[in-house]
Order: structure tokens, then sequence, then C-alpha cells
């Protein structure tokens, strides 16, 4: 019994440890496959904001108040999977006393905000603010990690092409090394 509190322990320990120091998540709702988001470790949970314009999106993963997700961190040294844990989904109401304290370490992190001024203002009018806490369920730590790979091809988007590099491209890069 002890030795079932004491991994207990060790694993609520590794989940706040490693995702406080990690910079992204990966967060898999009951739908779509896993996203990366950015966070903040605050009272227990990762917090983080999306869902409104300019910030990271949510929608399409199912998240919502009362569900569940995992949460995968990686290693900060070595980049690889460290850790793999259930949470808890809750979204505090907008300016409430959970949802301003999530807000306040949130945007202290935020970078290259257009509206630094006004950012809690436009996060309780247009975002949504959720708290993702343990429920103690770790399905992967080191020592437990599955054999199969969880390699996954990249989601579709626009924002990338796929062309040949011009053919003329070679013979300038190699011209502004000699320049």
């Amino acid at each position: 019994m002890t030795e079932i509190v004491s991994q207990a322990l060790q694993d609520r320990a590794l989940i706040e440890e490693a995702t406080k120091k990690s910079g992204l998540i990966w967060v898999r709702g009951p739908a779509g496959p896993a996203r990366a988001l950015w966070h903040v470790w605050h009272d227990g949970a990762a917090c983080l904001v999306g869902d409104g314009p300019g910030e990271q999106p949510l929608t399409g993963l199912g998240l919502t108040d009362g569900g569940l997700a995992t949460v995968t961190v990686r290693s900060k040294d070595k980049g690889g999977r460290l850790i793999a844990w259930e949470a808890k989904i809750v979204e505090p109401a907008p300016e409430s006393e959970a949802w301003q304290a999530a807000v306040d370490e949130l945007k202290g992190k935020r970078l290259n905000a257009p509206d630094a001024d006004t950012l809690t203002e436009r996060w309780a009018r247009e975002c949504r603010v959720l708290r993702l806490e343990p429920t103690g369920e770790v399905p992967q730590r080191p020592g437990r990690m599955p054999q199969e790979s969880h390699a996954a091809p990249p989601l579709a988007t626009s924002a990338t092409t796929r062309r040949p590099a011009p053919a003329a491209l070679p013979k300038l890069l190699r011209r502004g090394r000699k320049g």
C-alpha cells in the first residue's frame, strides 16, 4: 500500500515539475488528434487560453467543461516524451476568481499580444480559458512507456507549401557565399 502511495506522490511531482518546465504540452481531447498548446502551470493545473482571434485553436479537440483530456509532456533537455497524464477539464466562468487567477498567470507569459493593455477584457469576451487538472491517472511515465511509435503525420494546413525549390536557388546560394 505504501508503494502505491509513494508512486502516486512521485507521479504527481513529475507531472508538476515537467509541465512547469515545458513550454508546450500536447493535449488530446475526446475528439481529434493531439495538439501542441502553450500553457502555464498555476495552482496545481495547466492553464491555457484559446479559441479567440489571434489565440491558439482549441476547437476540434472536444475540450468541454467536466470532460477528460490526455496531456503529454516532453523532457526539457532531451525533447522526448516524459510523461502522459489524464486531466479533468475545468472552464472557469469569465471574470470569476478562478478565471482571474489563471488569466493573471497567462497574461504574463503571452508573447507578442497585439493588445497587451486590453488583453484580459478580450479574453473574457472572445476566448476560452481552461484549467487541465491532473486526475492522478498516469498511463505513461519513465519505466512504463509504450513500445510502439506514436509518430503521426502533420495536420493539413494552408500555412505550409510543398513545392520544388526554384532551379536558380542553388546558384543564388553559392553566389552569396563568395561575396
